[in-house]
């Protein structure tokens, strides 16, 4: 049996408060808008056919043109709604009017180090279980605390993992999860959750960066050349 295509959704219609004024999916990162570094691993993923990119009233002129350059994978850049949940249902509707695809990766353009590796194993064990995010151990120490900053608790950091993305699912689970009875939420994986589903966490090779402050843009330069990309700030 062979493996379902795959079509990806780029998220960028986040409004970029902390990052003084400047649209982060355009920021200027190694030569390049942040953006289009997550663009060229999707189009360079072979197990991905088709990609949408929802964007932000700001931004939307820069990314279609950044999409109108990429190939043919590219089959729509769509207004995303007012929450994260909408902008995914956004991209989800315009995908699947636009390809057929079994698999879907959501992922958040402020995420320019992703590779296609990492990309293919998402889909991989998304085929396999239903679903699969990227997530990262967690390395401090965590803390609860109550409305008075006192300390509460300590977790144990062995079994937590930070949220990341690409997130992966079945066509079918993803487009149930976006019916059900949660109708916002910071990432997909928490509407699947809310559907009892199971949901297989794994570690990307590299460090997956997010972009959200100027300081995280030199980081992401510094972690680019030393993989031997970029061309300049």
């Amino acid at each position: 049996m062979s493996d379902p295509l795959a079509g990806a959704i780029l998220v960028g219609a986040g409004r970029s408060q902390r990052m003084g004024g400047v649209d982060k999916t355009l920021a200027p990162l190694a030569g390049r808008p942040v953006a289009a570094w997550a663009l060229s691993a999707f189009v360079g993923c072979d197990g991905i056919s088709a990609i949408v990119l929802v964007s932000g009233e700001r931004n939307h002129e820069p990314l279609a043109a950044l999409a109108a350059g990429a190939g043919g994978k590219v089959v729509g850049v769509v207004p995303g709604g007012v929450t994260r949940s909408d902008s995914v249902r956004a991209g989800l509707d315009c995908l699947t009017q636009q390809a057929e695809v079994g698999l879907v990766s959501v992922h958040d353009m402020a995420r320019p180090l992703i590779t296609a590796a990492d990309i293919e194993r998402g889909l991989a064990l998304a085929a396999e279980h239903g679903a699969a995010i990227a997530g990262a151990p967690v390395t401090d120490t965590i803390k609860t605390v109550d409305d008075s900053e006192m300390i509460q608790s300590t977790l144990d950091r062995t079994a937590l993992r930070a949220a990341q993305t690409p997130q992966t699912f079945r066509l079918e689970l993803l487009q149930r999860a976006h019916r059900g009875g949660v109708r916002d939420a910071s990432d997909d994986a928490i509407l699947v959750e809310a559907l009892a589903e199971p949901v297989v966490v794994y570690a990307c090779v590299g460090l997956n960066l997010k972009i959200t402050t100027p300081e995280d843009l030199h980081i992401a330069q510094a972690l680019l050349a030393a993989r031997g990309e970029g061309s300049g700030p």
